[in-house]
């Protein structure tokens, strides 16, 4: 029974068609759609397959995301949100089979690559090599990875078809002993279905990024015929397999919103599959990067340049399954050419899911966040040098530095080295000004009294990069602090994790002149609902926030954009009241409240320029 769904490989001596995947001893071809359980509320798994399933697609394919299970070195987390089994068993049950890609690096625009933040520790690790500390990490990992996955294969019984090996490797390097060690570990581990890569079809990424004897695909978004012309001459036998079909795109902060339009996207779609090859959509529903895992793109020559491109928390991705469950034009077109291509399932897709009514907010200021830091960190680090966020043991949050300057009584030049990725800046608890990392030339006039000043520096990281070269992407402060040309040394350092919130104010201050009034403030609002719903949050009322629905942090809002609401999904509200909790990163002078809006129709902000086949 379980040998029925088991892949193989059968080759065909024709440049023109290459090899073909048989199962059961007949031709099988592979429609599938990325999701990714991390970024969807698990009493929403459900939900959203069934709508991938109803689409069309036969498979799933999903990241596993290592620092989503392993937040800091020792026993990594299966249970509740982290349970990616009981996600696989749900897919099969929906009538779908999976392909998974454990990494250990994954990309897919996650904080870090998903790679856990405590390995940047240690300065001298050595991403994505062979580097004995790295491997020791990812082969304690995959200690306790594997064995949670190894029963779901298909030559078990389950529902895994295929494991990918790392993650689009010839993309930034070429060392085949490294791949060796994974695929060795996985076999070694109990993997044994079948095994994969995939790259870019340009000759590099697949010579850097394949091995021999294991099934090479590629990823594109265009161009499928000269994609696959890519992957034939490379590997002529190998059945021809678009591993990520870019059907839509992800958003940065300051961009427009990316859209693709359905049409161009069906046609390529058309193309792949009129080509006999498979598929698997990326994504088939994109999701939301809730809390502080979004991560970043870096467009610089060089680590320290210009080009940092924090990714915003929607992941909606201009997905055919939509970020809060939507069919969109998208859906229906895809299931029209799937259609002409394979046999479509005996299955509806689900109706849309009920959204909250629109309602407005006053949430009063409740506390100074500079006046909690004791609370919200008791003990502080004290390090000659300033630290960044991982050398203090933590992986989010923000970054409270703090020194006491003498002297000598006049202006001074104050230059913050390596800032990542927002700093404010404090003298006596008033704001000095702000700096930011893209702007490492900037400095500010520092006017040191008789007797000296309380020096404070608050930092906020955004995502950690996720591809391309520049993966070491510490936070916090990674470089000096200086007065004039001279080094400040002694430095009082706390991390601001922001998990537990519970020793803040429950109602507003009524003296509005106590505290501080510099810097991030917390806002308090309830909103009351008859029944939990879907619904969307906007702060329109401050620049820059966070946002807590029930204690569950929703994300980052920006009025860079282009994200104007943040997706709040059914299962964290409750029947009655409801607590919005509102951290204003960088509020209006002087303001006492602010107004948050539940909205019933997401806002993703103004539009790029559609994209089209040109522009992949």
């Amino acid at each position: 029974m379980a040998q029925e769904r088991v892949l193989t490989i059968e080759s065909i001596e024709s440049i023109e068609s290459g090899g073909r995947f048989l199962r059961g001893g007949l031709e099988h071809r592979i429609v599938s759609a990325a999701i990714h359980y991390f970024r969807v509320h698990p009493r929403l798994w459900r939900d959203r397959l069934e709508r991938l399933r109803a689409m069309g697609c036969n498979t799933i394919e999903v990241y596993i995301a290592w620092n989503f299970h392993q937040g800091e070195p020792g026993p990594a987390r299966f249970d509740g949100w982290r349970d990616v089994a009981g996600f696989v068993r749900l897919a099969d049950e929906v009538g779908l089979d999976v392909i998974v890609r454990p990494g250990p690096y994954i990309c897919a625009e996650w904080d870090f690559g998903g790679l856990p933040a405590w390995l940047l520790a240690d300065e001298n690790v050595r991403l994505r090599t062979t580097d004995p500390t790295y491997l020791a990490a990812v082969d304690a990992w995959f200690d306790q990875l594997i064995p949670v996955l190894a029963d779901l294969q298909a030559t078990r019984g389950g529902p895994i078809v295929a494991l990918q090996i790392e993650n689009e490797y010839g993309s930034f390097g070429a060392d085949p002993e490294y791949l060796g060690h994974l695929r060795k570990g996985l076999i070694e581990r109990g993997v044994d279905t079948l095994l994969f890569t995939a790259d870019g079809p340009q000759d590099l990424m697949l010579a850097g990024g394949s091995l021999p004897d294991v099934l090479a695909t590629v990823n594109f978004g265009s161009h499928a015929a000269e994609g696959f012309a890519g992957l034939r001459r490379f590997r002529p036998d190998d059945p021809q397999v678009c591993m990520e079909y870019w059907n839509g795109w992800f958003d940065h902060f300051g961009e427009g919103h990316h859209t693709r339009t359905p049409e161009d996207a069906a046609q390529t779609l058309d193309q792949i599959l009129a080509a006999g090859a498979s598929v698997n959509l990326y994504m088939g529903h994109g999701g939301t990067n809730f809390g502080f895992w979004a991560g970043a793109n870096h467009s610089g020559l060089l680590a320290g340049d210009p080009g940092y491109q924090p990714t915003i928390t929607s992941y909606d991705y201009d997905a055919p399954v939509g970020e809060a469950g939507e069919l969109t034009p998208k859906f229906h077109l895809f299931r029209e050419v799937i259609g002409r291509h394979v046999e479509l399932p005996d299955a509806e897709p689900p109706a849309p899911l009920p959204r909250a009514k629109p309602q407005t907010v006053t949430a009063p200021r409740i506390a100074a966040l500079r006046d909690h830091v004791d609370l919200l960190a008791p003990d502080p680090v004290r390090r000659p040098t300033p630290e960044p966020i991982e050398k203090l043991g933590h992986a989010f949050g923000l970054v409270h530095y703090r020194r006491r300057l003498d002297g000598p009584a006049r202006t001074h030049t104050l230059r913050i080295e390596g800032v990542r990725d927002l700093a404010q800046v404090f003298a006596d608890g008033k704001l000095l000004g702000m700096l930011e990392r893209d702007r490492p030339e900037q400095t500010l006039d520092l006017q040191i009294p008789d007797g000296g000043l309380d020096l404070e520096i608050l930092v906020e990281p955004l995502g950690r990069v996720n591809y391309g070269p520049h993966l070491a992407d510490r936070k916090g402060l990674v470089g000096g602090v200086r007065l004039d040309h001279q080094f400040q040394f002694g430095w009082e350092q706390r991390v601001l994790p922001l998990d537990d919130l519970a020793g803040l104010p429950t109602a507003q201050n009524q003296d509005p002149a106590a505290g501080s009034t510099a810097g991030p403030v917390f806002h308090r609002a309830a909103v009351v609902l008859p029944e939990p719903a879907d619904g969307f949050l906007a702060v329109p009322s401050t620049a820059r926030s966070l946002v807590w629905l029930n204690g569950f942090l929703l994300g980052r809002l920006w009025n860079r954009g282009p994200q104007v609401t943040l997706y709040a999904p059914a299962p964290l509200w409750r029947a009655g009241e409801n607590e919005i909790l509102v951290l204003a990163l960088e509020p209006e002078p002087g303001s006492q409240s602010l107004e948050v809006e539940l909205r019933d129709t997401p806002d993703l902000g103004p539009v790029a320029t559609p994209y089209t086949h040109a522009d992949y």
